[in-house]
């Protein structure tokens, strides 16, 4: 198959960007998209030309890092799908595929399609943990945890981080993958020691890092790759607000 692209090409941060043309011919229609970028920048080191730059690593859907807007969608036309899970079967022959980094004040462009995610891990940093004593695993038995809960802090605690709920939201919100970090914790009773303490630090860096409010469009959760549920985030505002009375 033979396809056009639009990508935002962007040398530095302070660069000010553009889109340019490209196209590949020849397609295998069961290359996955970052094996179809792959090939494009195998083309461009032969014309001595710069390659495009973006974020990869596991390449299985795991990792969040592979992330872009695809034709104005966070990682593209299918629901519940990786950049790096989706192929190039998606598109028709000669299509032409817009490709952008995610767009948000707390997602600076770094290069191209490269972006600076780390106010993420400033999130997680400020309170996305629990204190325990180090040493020997304590025994798996001695805090019951029945099967509902556990499952409620797994379905959290797959977010992957990849930013998808931010690039889609009209106010470059971060609440969905703030709400999840809090709910896989805030549910466990290893995490509800530090509960209110977790939820303020960590939804007040989430404001520092400049993100924007929730105004629940639902859009975060059906971008995301990990379908998160928005429930998480009321529970977030639950947990936010119960502190605010224990406060008076």
């Amino acid at each position: 198959m033979n396809i056009r692209l639009k990508i935002w090409r962007q040398e530095h941060e302070g660069d000010a960007g553009k889109m340019v043309d490209y196209s590949l011919n020849d397609i295998s229609s069961d290359m996955s998209f970052l094996e179809m970028l792959d090939t494009l920048n195998e083309q461009l080191i032969q014309k001595n030309e710069r390659t495009i730059e973006f974020d990869h690593d596991c390449r299985e859907g795991i990792c969040g890092q592979c992330g872009v807007m695809i034709n104005g969608r966070p990682h593209g036309p299918l629901t519940n799908t990786t950049t790096c899970q989706l192929h190039m079967r998606t598109f028709k022959d000669n299509e032409l595929i817009v490709i952008e980094p995610f767009r948000a004040t707390a997602f600076p462009v770094k290069c191209d399609l490269k972006v600076d995610r780390s106010a993420f891990d400033r999130i997680i940093q400020a309170g996305g943990f629990i204190s325990v004593n180090t040493g020997q695993a304590p025994e798996a038995n001695d805090i019951p945890i029945g099967s509902p809960v556990a499952e409620s802090a797994f379905d959290a605690a797959a977010c992957i981080g990849c930013g998808a709920c931010v690039a889609v939201c009209k106010n470059a919100s971060a609440a969905l993958f703030t709400s999840a970090k809090i709910s896989h914790l805030v549910l466990l009773p290893q995490g509800k020691i530090e509960a209110a303490a977790r939820v303020k630090n960590m939804v007040e860096q989430m404001d520092n890092e400049g993100f924007g409010h929730c105004s629940n469009t639902e859009a975060c959760e059906v971008a995301c790759p990990q379908a998160i549920s928005v429930l998480h985030i009321a529970r977030m505002n639950y947990e936010y607000n119960k502190l605010q009375v224990l406060k008076k």
